[in-house]
């Protein structure tokens, strides 16, 4: 099941008691914008987990290629599916739901899925997997999928606490030339891919050059911080967990203790 929200916009308009016309000639040119530039966050797909500490629990990233026309059969567990280009038909419990470039979609634990290659190019899409150690060596998609790993977790993600969380696959753009932003923490963790532009990351007093197609995983307490300097977008996809009802993102510093 796929949760995708979709915020409408909000015009609000303030009107002065008195409205009065500059004669021509009098209008200035406005000076440019003093407004900070700041990172845009889109949840692009979501889903409820009860528990994350049944098990010690590991991220793993899989680019998956399908020829044009054909299919695989994908079953594990809970992950994401996004789609970087072509177009994927996923079916699933009898219904079907069609993926295009940027379009991601939520496939929970033990669900099996046909992901078929529908257009007239081969269909190319990251699996975001959230899995226990027992499952980091199984097949999600095989033949006639060409499958790479991209990345995985060489320990359980860590500071895991009892209750629901929420997993969401979260689209951020950094503007051009944006500077470093406020240090700031996960509440659970974090798995990146970059997906355009290069970005720079500040972690423990050291900086990063984060170019496309790295990865990177954000655990509990880390503080860092992102920039971009370039002249283009910057866009990062999350894999993200946090308790159920708080901020994934938290600016400061953890509580002393706390890790």
């Amino acid at each position: 099941m796929s949760l995708l929200f979709i915020i409408p916009a909000l015009i609000i308009a303030t009107l002065d008691s008195a409205i009065s016309i500059k004669p021509v000639g009098a209008q200035t040119t406005p000076g440019p914008s003093t407004t900070p530039a700041t990172a845009v966050r889109n949840v692009l797909a979501s889903a409820g987990l009860p528990t994350v500490i049944e098990v010690p629990l590991h991220y793993k990233l899989l680019r998956v290629s399908i020829p044009a026309g054909q299919s695989t059969r994908s079953r594990g567990p809970n992950g994401f599916l996004f789609q970087i280009s072509g177009t994927l038909a996923v079916t699933s419990g009898g219904d079907t739901r069609t993926l295009r470039s940027g379009d991601a979609l939520f496939v929970g634990r033990g669900e099996s899925a046909t992901l078929k290659a529908a257009g007239s190019e081969s269909a190319v899409l990251l699996h975001f997997l959230l899995l226990p150690a027992a499952d980091l060596e199984k097949v999600v998609e095989g033949a006639p999928a060409n499958v790479t790993e991209l990345y995985r977790t060489t320990a359980a993600i860590p500071g895991l606490k009892s209750g629901p969380y929420e997993f969401t696959l979260i689209r951020v753009t950094l503007p051009p030339r944006m500077p470093l932003n406020a240090p700031h923490y996960r509440s659970g963790g974090a798995l990146y891919y970059v997906a355009a532009g290069t970005g720079t990351t500040m972690a423990e007093g050291k900086t990063e050059t984060k170019p496309t197609g790295s990865r990177l995983f954000e655990p509990y307490g880390m503080v860092h911080q992102w920039a971009n300097p370039g002249d283009t977008p910057l866009v990062l996809l999350q894999a993200n967990i946090s308790p159920e009802g708080v901020p994934a993102v938290i600016v400061g510093v953890p509580p002393a203790g706390s890790k």
